[in-house]
């Protein structure tokens, strides 16, 4: 009899190891992982029905791309203004809705959706150590993309304003420098590399530290 309980006492003590192992090496709950699909294979309301972060990077990609054609005739005010307005479309589309250069959507609700939802993931109930680790990451990234986001959109509101090219040739620069940093990140602190965390975390380490998450979930 007593080895039978004590039978029974192990099988019941596996289980409960074998279940502490699933949520440390990404076992999640359905929620949770839904919500990661929301941020890598597609949400309602971006277009086409791309992922958040996917509709991210094609909107920071056009911000680049224009934010370079701004700078590249630095004496001449019209074009400076016109790619600022470029640049204003894909960040926030609603500061220049006659504009049609960007997808439409925007960095500013794609930065903010993807910190919403990896945010939901972790908070849901059986969501795994690897997607609360992880989410702070791919969240604190997301938060950087934001802010810089502003940053362009206020420093925009002076080159449009200004009445020489002299007056908006630096704030165009600046455009320059805030959107690659979206894109890459910025290694804020000199140490060599760029992190996730507040101030550097750009795009590209959104991106790594959800492939990270995805491969741990088994996600692919």
């Amino acid at each position: 009899m007593k080895q039978i309980s004590f039978l029974f006492i192990s099988v019941g003590l596996l289980a409960l190891l074998l279940q502490g192992c699933a949520g440390m090496m990404g076992g999640g709950s359905k929620v949770s992982h839904a919500h990661i699909g929301h941020v890598h294979d597609g949400w309602k309301d971006t277009p086409d029905k791309v992922g958040l972060i996917n509709i991210l990077e094609q909107e920071i990609k056009i911000a680049v791309q224009h934010s370079g054609f701004a700078i590249k005739k630095g004496a001449n005010l019209a074009w400076m203004k016109t790619h600022t307005r470029h640049v204003r479309h894909a960040v926030d589309p609603s500061t220049e809705p006659t504009q049609k250069v960007g997808k439409g959507y925007g960095v500013l609700k794609a930065a903010k959706g993807v910190a919403d939802h990896i945010g939901f993931a972790a908070a849901a109930d059986g969501a795994s150590k690897n997607v609360k680790v992880h989410a702070v990451h791919v969240k604190a990234s997301a938060a950087n993309v934001e802010a810089l986001a502003k940053r362009i959109i206020k420093l925009s509101k002076s080159v449009l304003a200004a009445e020489s090219a002299d007056v908006a040739r630096p704030g165009v620069e600046m455009i320059e420098e805030l959107s690659q940093r979206m894109w890459q990140g910025f290694d804020a602190n000199l140490d060599g590399s760029i992190s996730w965390k507040k101030g550097e975390g750009g795009l590209r380490q959104a991106q790594a530290h959800m492939g990270f998450m995805r491969k741990g979930e088994g996600m692919g």
